[in-house]
């Protein structure tokens, strides 16, 4: 196989299909990147002069706007016989392989949806992967052989391949994934007029808010372009709900509280409505809190006491403490394993409050 691109995502699965016995081969414009993806183990930098023959498959990864010229650029080559791509949006790198007079059916939009708030090579991670959607996007030119392939790729990574429209695609990761990443921007720029004082005070909810918002704004910035009116359709509502919501608070009467009220159950009822563990609905869990020593080997003595307790851990999460060498560990369990699970943490000396 060869992947053209070696940033977080091209390098990932390198790394994945490296991991199972592939051949890969990489290339990228960025000589330095090439360099890392290729010393941490992606693969072989692609001769100059080729292969003398096509690969199985070649791997697109690099924005939306380059999908298209970088696939004929491929296809004129001969370097594969079947080609995907891993842009974040379809519509557009598709019609625009179309215009360009690309060979569709050897080509299959992809997506993983899978990433980091890091990029670029040394962020890589040959499990990025596992148990994740791959969105695969075909349409009626695209051959079912190479449809067929870019489904083995997928499962080869660990990631679990999705058939779907690539106008369908391009609404559905607006909703949950680019315009969630804007307003958690917007968020995040809130706190740069912060003062020291309400910094100090910021807990796991605005660090949850925000995380994404650590990501690299340039790549970003390819995204929202190509996917610019889905985006912006989110957006639209979320700014409309938050205006109403501001202008009831300004309000201050009680059928004012009533409707923001509404807002907050909205939001309830749609959190819900997110995939759980296995893709299915989210479990009733029980949360176990543990107040923990920040010190090495804490985390596993815990999980080796919930082991010996016979609790499986169904999800986990820390929020540290500022200025004091201790966390807070949330465990999520199955609620009538809760009790068992606290009772043991307790005899070995952990504070579990409750």
């Amino acid at each position: 196989m060869v992947v053209i691109g070696t940033g977080l995502i091209g390098t990932s699965i390198a790394l994945a299909l490296r991991g199972r016995g592939s051949e890969v081969y990489l290339s990228d414009r960025d000589a330095a990147a090439l360099a890392v993806a290729a010393e941490i183990g992606a693969g072989e930098p692609l001769p100059a002069e080729g292969l003398g023959g096509p690969v199985d498959l070649a791997v697109i990864a690099v924005p939306p706007a380059a999908v298209a010229v970088t696939l004929l650029d491929a296809q004129k080559r001969h370097l594969a016989e079947v080609y995907t791509d891993v842009a974040s949006v379809k519509a557009l790198p598709l019609a625009q392989a179309a215009e360009l007079g690309c060979d569709l059916a050897s080509y299959v939009p992809g997506h993983p949806l899978a990433g980091r708030e890091r990029s670029g090579p040394s962020a890589a991670r040959d499990d990025l992967f596992l148990g994740r959607p791959w969105a695969l996007c075909p349409d009626e030119r695209t051959s079912p052989a190479a449809v067929e392939a870019v489904e083995g790729l997928a499962r080869l990574c660990g990631a679990m391949p999705v058939t779907v429209g690539a106008e369908h695609h391009d609404r559905s990761v607006a909703l949950v994934s680019h315009a969630p990443h804007v307003v958690s921007a917007a968020v995040a720029a809130r706190l740069t007029g912060a003062d020291d004082t309400a910094l100090g005070l910021a807990g796991q909810g605005v660090r949850d808010v925000t995380r994404i918002a650590a990501s690299d704004p340039r790549l970003w910035i390819g995204i929202l372009a190509a996917n610019a009116e889905p985006v912006a359709d989110v957006l639209e509502g979320v700014a409309t709900d938050l205006a109403v919501a501001a202008s009831l608070l300004r309000d201050g009467s009680e059928g004012a509280a009533t409707h923001v009220a509404d807002l907050l159950l909205r939001g309830n009822a749609g959190r819900a409505r997110i995939p759980g563990k296995h893709g299915g609905e989210q479990g009733g869990y029980a949360t176990v809190t543990v107040v923990i020593p920040d010190r090495p080997g804490e985390l596993a003595m815990i999980f080796q006491a919930a082991t010996i307790a016979g609790v499986n851990v169904e999800d986990v999460s820390i929020e540290h403490s500022p200025g004091r060498p201790v966390g807070v560990l949330e465990l999520s369990v199955r609620p009538e394993e809760a009790a068992r699970l606290a009772d043991e943490l307790r005899a070995r000396g952990w504070s579990v409050p409750g």
